[in-house]
């Protein structure tokens, strides 16, 4: 039983480990919530469960009780679904709607893992850290944890989904001189806003040898996409302009550079794919576990790091001047970003997985 949903960043990893997992012959079930099962319209499990799960803003009574209403009503879900179904094991990878299928498992004493996608232990996984029978996270730093569940948490790193693993086989090629220079930007939804609007009128500001030579494939909230084509066709650059791609593997694999957030996902596929990038953390997200997220890839030299709090439009600018004017540093950063890659995580974690069961 594979615990998660919300958000990609949950579901991917889990995605990735069940599908290693059915191919050493388990049986696959998901639970999720609504949100999740957005998300979850390939993932190989053989039955998705739906549960009852939400969040709370701290202070908040009125969704303190809602919240409460629901988790219960999701446990209950959990646990009727467990005496039919029987799991050996429950892992569990974090945000509220993995909360019912943790509760009713620790209650009914069945095996159970978490997996922390980030480099900060997030709330649930803080919560049932130290009630699971084993921890396994993405990157060797655990922020937020206890002294114990940090001696005793397992580093795998970040499953990736195989699609994204079959570039950690791919050599990064820099542009050549005077070819074309290809240009990601990914984070269309959560936290976009900035990058949306900022990253055309940074790209209008670079010199015409750089910018007639970009080709710009960005992610972009919807509400925003007519004023980057607008932007970018005014600064005669080709650019595709989309609220989501579908095969963000084969864009990755021939960006020479990447501009996005500092999700656990994100950096650990730029990390896989060996590729250079320019991350902008998430100011708002919770216990600022971007800023950690990306830590290890610019500490190794594998990307630039540029906070919110001083992003502008010509910091970003500079900064792209600097780098795509550099075929030879782009080249460094990207082998510098493979040499923290865990390209075997899916595989590290499924052994755990299986060693952990019962």
């Amino acid at each position: 039983m594979l615990a998660a949903g919300g958000t990609g960043g949950h579901l991917f990893p889990a995605q990735a480990l069940a599908e290693v997992l059915r191919a050493r012959g388990w049986r696959i079930v998901l639970a999720t919530d609504e949100r999740g099962a957005l998300y979850a319209d390939k993932f190989p499990a053989e039955q998705r469960l739906t549960l009852d799960a939400a969040t709370f803003k701290p202070g908040d009574i009125l969704g303190m009780i809602g919240a409460g209403v629901a988790i219960v009503k999701g446990v209950g879900q959990a646990s009727a679904a467990f005496k039919a179904l029987d799991p050996s094991i429950v892992v569990g990878f974090g945000g509220y709607p993995s909360l019912p299928s943790l509760i009713a498992a620790l209650t009914g004493k069945r095996a159970t893992l978490i997996h922390e996608q980030n480099a900060v232990l997030g709330r649930v996984n803080r919560l049932f850290a130290p009630l699971a029978d084993q921890v396994a996270c993405a990157f060797p730093t655990l922020e937020k944890a206890s002294a114990k569940v940090k001696a005793a948490a397992v580093v795998v790193g970040n499953p990736v989904r195989p699609e994204i693993r079959a570039l950690y086989e791919t050599d990064y090629e820099p542009p050549e001189p005077n070819g074309e220079i290809r240009l990601l930007i990914t984070g269309g939804s959560q936290g976009a806003r900035l990058l949306s609007e900022l990253t055309p009128e940074a790209v209008s500001k670079l010199p015409d040898t750089l910018r007639y030579r970009l080709k710009v494939q960005q992610q972009t909230r919807r509400e925003s996409m007519e004023s980057a084509r607008q932007a970018y066709k005014e600064a005669l650059v080709e650019a595709e302009i989309a609220p989501f791609f579908r095969d963000m593997a084969g864009r990755l694999g021939r960006a020479h550079l990447v501009i996005g957030r500092a999700g656990a996902s994100t950096c650990c596929e730029l990390a896989v794919a060996g590729r250079p990038s320019i991350l902008a953390p998430l100011a708002i997200a919770a216990d600022d576990h971007q800023r950690f997220n990306a830590k290890r890839l610019a500490e190794a030299g594998g990307a630039e790091v540029a906070p919110e709090q001083v992003l502008t439009v010509e910091v970003l600018s500079n900064a792209l001047t600097k780098l795509l004017g550099d075929p030879t540093r782009l080249a460094r950063m990207a082998k510098a970003a493979r040499s923290v890659a865990m390209p075997e995580a899916a595989e590290r974690l499924a052994d755990l997985v299986e060693k952990t069961a019962r």
